[in-house]
């Protein structure tokens, strides 16, 4: 397993800084590099791998330590975060002496409160066994399994790295945590993603699948699901257990049992808005500005900041966005889009190169308490702005129970319930606009953008009506019938 401190600091690690906190550990120790600089090694004797330390990431975007730590910082901040192997005691102190070095430098805080030191430790009595990086806890031929222990687990550049050496060897990536972690929803999306896993850590089944509820063993080098005699796979108690019946919160600090605020917690609504964009290729083209449409219409307020991975660190910017697709094409970019800490709103957005133009393929979901009540009446006017100005293709609403906060915990959601599903005028000049516009079902769609070539908004829910799934099968077998099968929405969480 793997312990994190982080540091974050009003003031750049320099070299200087960085070096005199590299060896707190003593002169003894040896230094390497990896992924391509970005990730500094501390060795032990014999090479026995002990922490490792990423680039600071300079973040721009407030919220994000509130989010992800739980942890008031003021922007602008550096984010340090250094990782220890569980492997060898003496590892998770010289963490936290790393970023408490960093600290006494520079000011600011570390987290998790309390771990901070400055006092140097003594590593010369560690064995020399072992070898490569304190990344990755287990490497077999079918699987990389990562141990994460701490209260929400996102997509941060660490994890983006291993997911995609997990892809190029054919490996899935399996994150295996204790039971009182949550994930954001950009985690969420990576470990939902066949073959990968979130495997949660459970006294009364020893392991289920944080996402299905599947009881998992260890097994030809993975974690797998466990079946019952019938064939069926076995679900743990604690998957289907209401929140509110839980009494094994943990004390203050840690992430044991349940996770700060769940026991007897009130879900609140999630609204997941799943949109496609083609544009025209050349080269006045602005990605982003459906995103920022949806945003805007649905929260008031534009985007706050965007990034490749968590903490997202730069203030939201179209043109940097674009300059960032247009530089990794022809291979597609994935990008997350966060909003203000007032409303928590999130999205994750995928840039592709096609032969119809670039793709923009965006999940935008929005969390609400309780007691509130998501701007549904702002759907049909969104999806109009969205066909006259964005090149919309499909755009498919949904609400379902969820935490407001956005991050997932191991327990059974309900799954999204429709509210209205858009059909971009591309797609409804090839199916024909006859067809497309008489569904066999109680669905009137109503006509968006320019009379001559119309989209159709079809209204499908409440965002309470599970028939509305019902709905939305006919209406899309429907759309298909004998024609070329319309573009699909986004996928949603």
């Amino acid at each position: 397993m793997t312990k994190d401190v982080i540091a974050l600091t009003p003031r750049m690690p320099d070299v200087w800084a960085l070096m005199t906190s590299l060896y707190a550990g003593g002169s003894d120790l040896d230094l390497s590099a990896a992924a391509e600089g970005a990730v500094v090694q501390l060795h032990g004797p014999g090479g026995r791998p002990l922490v490792s330390v990423e680039s600071p990431v300079l973040v721009q975007v407030p919220g994000e330590a509130e989010r992800l730590l739980g942890q008031s910082a003021a922007t602008p901040y550096w984010w340090t975060e250094a990782r220890a192997s569980t492997a060898v005691p003496e590892a998770e102190r010289l963490a936290g002496v790393v970023c408490g070095r960093l600290n006494a430098l520079l000011g600011g805080s570390t987290w998790p409160p309390g771990a901070a030191s400055t006092t140097v430790v003594d590593v010369s009595a560690v064995p020399s066994a072992g070898s490569g990086q304190p990344a990755v806890d287990v490497v077999t031929e079918n699987a990389a399994v990562v141990l994460i222990d701490r209260p929400v687990v996102a997509l941060t550049s660490w994890l983006a790295e291993i997911m995609r050496t997990a892809v190029v060897s054919r490996r899935s990536l399996q994150i295996v945590t204790p039971r009182g972690v949550r994930l954001t929803p950009a985690a969420r999306t990576t470990l939902a993603r066949v073959p990968n896993r979130w495997v949660v850590q459970d006294p009364e089944c020893g392991y289920y699948d944080g996402l299905s509820g599947a009881v998992l063993r260890w097994r030809d080098g993975a974690f797998s699901p466990a079946f019952a005699e019938d064939g069926t796979a076995a679900v743990a108690p604690a998957f289907t257990r209401p929140a509110a019946g839980t009494s094994d919160a943990a004390p203050e600090g840690t992430s044991e049992g349940t996770s700060e605020g769940e026991a007897g917690e009130v879900p609140g609504r999630q609204l997941i808005v799943a949109l496609r964009t083609v544009h025209r290729a050349d080269e006045h083209l602005l990605l982003g500005g459906g995103t920022e449409a949806a945003w805007k219409a649905l929260t008031g307020t534009a985007p706050a900041g965007w990034g490749t991975a968590e903490p997202v660190n730069l203030p939201w910017s179209p043109r940097q966005l674009t300059d960032l697709a247009r530089e990794r094409a022809p291979e597609p970019t994935q990008l997350l889009v966060v909003g203000t800490p007032d409303r928590p709103a999130m999205a994750t957005v995928r840039v592709t190169r096609t032969t119809k133009g670039v793709e923009e393929d965006t999940v935008l979901t929005i969390g609400y308490a309780a007691d509130e009540h998501p701007p549904l009446d702002r759907i049909e006017a969104l999806a109009d702005t969205l066909v006259r100005e964005h090149g919309l293709r499909t755009m498919l609403t949904s609400v379902r129970a969820a935490r407001a906060d956005l991050t997932t915990a191991p327990r059974l959601e309900g799954p999204p319930l429709p509210v209205a599903f858009t059909l971009g005028p591309d797609d409804v000049h090839t199916i024909g606009l006859d067809r497309a516009r008489r569904p066999p079902v109680e669905v009137r769609p109503k006509h968006l953008g320019p009379t001559p070539r119309p989209a159709l908004h079809y209204p499908l829910g409440d965002g309470t009506d599970p028939e509305a799934w019902g709905r939305l099968q006919q209406l899309t077998a429907h759309l298909k019938g004998d024609h070329s099968r319309p573009s699909t929405p986004a996928r949603q969480g």
